[in-house]
């Protein structure tokens, strides 16, 4: 159950960086739910390979490239969905991955305790 709240908030905080940016374009809530759900699929395969092959330059940066990781997971995703969920460019995907961050981390965890 825990887990489908999560899908949701995460799909929430989706349709609100594509109601805020304009590069950053969801196609509808059921376009949100979707992407939600691809994304932590995403984030369980592929985001640990990412993070173990980019250790090193992880380290350089003090942790600050695990943002450019997030911004890759983000623009897989948005190539699985198609049209649904588009994203213009990379700095895009960057901006939309702090602010991912930020909101999971000052939001969405406190109101969990």
């Amino acid at each position: 159950m825990r887990w489908i709240v999560g899908l949701v908030i995460n799909a929430a905080i989706l349709l609100l960086i594509a109601y805020v940016f304009d590069g950053f374009e969801l196609s509808g809530i059921g376009a949100a739910l979707i992407a939600s759900l691809l994304l932590t699929i995403v984030n369980a395969i592929v985001k640990p390979i990412l993070v173990v092959l980019t250790l090193p330059i992880t380290i350089l940066t003090l942790g600050l490239f695990l943002f450019v990781v997030s911004a890759l997971t983000l623009l897989l995703t948005a190539a699985l969905m198609g049209d649904a969920f588009v994203i213009n460019g990379f700095g895009m995907a960057l901006l939309a991955s702090i602010l991912i961050a930020l909101i999971q981390a000052f939001v969405v965890k406190p109101l969990r305790k």
